[in-house]
């Protein structure tokens, strides 16, 4: 099995140490309830490195939605709805639709983001967990 790259890891919502097991049960737009490893399948990586650690999460789940608010209503305007009071109304919709539509990629990616490059000291380890 060939090694895949970091990017490609991040994409494929990867381990970060072993670059091979998977950091969620199923899909992001399942019926099931999307779910968070405990420990990676393939490395036995524990994916929450301390009590509270999926909290900081949020705040990049945050800045996801505020750059999908300002693309929608910018995209919105730039495909030819006016900003006008009158459409005040429709750049709330679409927002809360593509919001809401984007919002189980946020929460995957969100964590994916603070595994692959805001945590200190988890590294790519070739061969682990082999």
């Amino acid at each position: 099995m060939e090694e895949l790259s970091k990017f490609q890891a991040f994409i494929q919502c990867k381990c970060p140490r072993c670059r091979k097991g998977d950091i969620f049960t199923g899909s992001a737009y399942a019926f099931k309830l999307q779910k968070t490893n405990v420990n990676c399948p393939h490395c036995n990586l524990k994916f929450e490195r301390e009590p509270g650690f999926f909290y900081v999460a949020m705040f990049v789940s945050y800045a996801m939605n505020v750059a999908e608010i300002i693309t929608i209503g910018v995209a919105s305007y730039i495909l030819g709805l006016p900003l006008i009071y009158e459409n005040l109304w429709y750049y709330v919709g679409l927002i809360l639709f593509g919001v809401l539509l984007c919002s189980p990629i946020n929460y995957r990616y969100s964590r994916v983001v603070l595994l692959h490059y805001l945590t200190p000291g988890l590294h790519y380890v070739p061969g682990s967990g082999d």
